[in-house]
C-alpha cells in the first residue's frame, strides 16, 4: 500500500484516533500514521524490525507504541483501533482478528499479493502468501462490515486492496 494512500485515509480520521500497523516491519505505514496525528500501534514479529521502527520514530519526534509478538499466540486488542493496516502480510487465520480489532465506525486497509503475483516471476510463491481471486473482499464482506473499497489488479503487481468500515 503507498504511503500517500495510508496518508490520506489518515487524514480523515486523525486526533485521538488510535491506529494499528500490523505486520509493521521498520515502520512503513506507522510511522506515517503517528506523523498524522494517530496515536500508533506496530506489531511484527521481528524485534529487529520492532527496534528499527522505534528508533525511527524517536528520530523523527514522533510517538509509537509498538511490540514483537506472534500473532498465532497473542491475539489483537479487541473493538480498539479507528484505523488498521495490512500491507504485505497475510495469515488466514487471522482474518477474525483484525475484524474484531477495529472500533465500531473503524477501517481496515489491506493490501497484499494474489495468486496472480505468480506470473511476474517475483514475490511469494507459496499458496499461504498469496489470497485467491475474491478472498479478500470475502473477508470482509460479512455481517458487520462494510466494503468501500475493492480492486484486484494485476499490474505491475498482483495484489488484493481493500478498504472496509466495521458498521457494527
Amino acid at each position: 500500500m503507498e504511503q500517500i494512500e495510508v496518508c490520506r485515509a489518515a487524514r480523515v480520521a486523525a486526533s485521538g484516533r488510535q491506529a494499528l500497523d500490523v505486520a509493521m516491519g521498520r515502520g512503513r505505514h506507522a510511522l506515517p500514521l503517528a506523523r498524522a496525528g494517530f496515536d500508533t500501534f506496530g506489531i511484527d514479529i521481528s524485534i529487529d524490525a520492532v527496534r528499527d521502527a522505534i528508533a525511527a520514530a524517536r528520530r523523527d519526534g514522533l510517538r509509537l507504541h509498538a511490540w514483537c509478538a506472534d500473532l498465532t499466540r497473542y491475539p489483537l486488542p479487541r473493538a480498539r483501533f479507528d484505523v488498521v493496516v495490512v500491507a504485505r502480510y497475510l495469515q488466514r487465520d487471522l482474518f477474525p482478528s483484525l475484524r474484531a480489532s477495529a472500533a465500531v465506525g473503524g477501517v481496515v486497509l489491506y493490501e497484499t499479493f494474489t495468486t496472480a503475483q505468480r506470473a511476474h516471476g517475483v514475490g511469494p510463491t507459496s499458496p499461504d502468501h498469496l489470497l485467491e481471486p475474491g478472498e479478500l473482499r470475502l473477508q470482509f464482506g460479512v455481517a458487520g462490515w462494510d466494503v468501500l473499497f475493492y480492486e484486484e489488479p494485476r499490474e505491475p503487481e498482483a495484489v488484493a486492496r481493500l478498504v472496509a468500515r466495521r458498521s457494527g
